[in-house]
């Protein structure tokens, strides 16, 4: 039987047949990833940046992980690295959503589920606000386990609950620039900036000098670009606070009236699944990820 023939009988396996949970999570890995880059990947010795990714989805299971991506768990984390100051303000945390009353909060704030990513819900003006949709969506989100939407392992094991905290808006009043800081073995490599994520949005990508890269990764460059923040450096001994320990992890922070907020630690950017233009750069962001003791059991 030739090579050809065998291969198509696996895929056609893997497609169709239920499959134990490990298994089934490197089916949709190996398919999603085949559809989105156009090869399979290699999961075993991974190369590219999004290999890595993925690679780390399927086989790093550390309870860390979970702590982490809890958008409540994670800020006794950050109290413990780098202090209280860097948290935004709480008004309330709940597993139910009929807690949600809309007096006790100001006139700006943002609702989110801490058991998963974009879920969330900002608002501007409580008085235009429906205070009704948005416990429904919150209802719905508490049913849900994102793990099930693309199987980000560390999603998996949180507590779903709500979270409402202060609006942090930029001198104009509007969502702040987003700074995204790529952390390899604790140290920042690169700084995503997110501009205008809820409208028009797009994406500049830095080195820790502030020297923009020539690529694209998923959205269209920002022409405008951004200054280097006043704050550069205070973000980047943040990020590598929180990133210490760890073989990879993105740290998220805004930069609001030159104070920094702390905004939430991710693990799988865009999932594994984000192309970037030109494809080397999948190759050159990769190279800086070092697998040895990635699985050794530590934190």
């Amino acid at each position: 039987m030739g090579r050809g023939l065998i291969r198509r009988g696996i895929r056609r396996v893997l497609r169709g047949f239920p499959l134990p949970e490990f298994l089934d999570d490197f089916r949709y890995t190996i398919f999603r990833y085949r559809d989105t880059f156009g090869a399979w990947p290699n999961l075993f010795a991974p190369r590219t940046f999004n290999e890595h990714l993925n690679h780390k989805k399927l086989f790093d299971r550390r309870p860390i992980l979970t702590m982490l991506a809890d958008k409540y768990a994670v800020r006794q984390y950050v109290r413990e690295r780098v202090g209280e100051e860097y948290l935004n303000e709480v008004y309330l945390v709940t597993e139910n959503p009929e807690d949600l009353d809309f007096s006790r909060f100001p006139d700006r704030f943002v609702v989110k589920a801490t058991h998963g990513s974009g879920w969330n819900v900002i608002v501007l003006d409580k008085s235009q606000a429906d205070e009704r949709a948005i416990k429904e969506r919150c209802a719905f989100w508490l049913k849900m386990n994102y793990y099930d939407l693309g199987r980000e392992w560390c999603y998996k094991h949180i507590p779903p609950r709500i979270l409402v905290e202060a609006f942090i808006g930029d001198a104009s009043g509007k969502v702040p620039l987003d700074f995204k800081f790529f952390c390899f073995d604790g140290i920042p490599r690169f700084i995503q900036v997110d501009f205008d994520r809820f409208e028009h949005h797009t994406r500049n990508l830095y080195d820790t000098s502030w020297n923009q890269l020539p690529c694209k990764l998923l959205y269209d460059n920002n022409e405008q670009g951004c200054p280097v923040p006043s704050n550069l450096d205070e973000m980047l001994a943040v990020a590598e606070k929180l990133a210490y320990g760890l073989d990879f992890v993105r740290v998220d922070l805004y930069s609001v009236h030159n104070r920094v907020y702390f905004g939430e630690m991710t693990h799988y950017p865009g999932n594994g699944f984000e192309r970037f233009d030109p494809a080397w750069y999948d190759a050159y962001f990769g190279s800086f990820w070092k697998t040895a003791g990635r699985l050794s059991g530590k934190r």
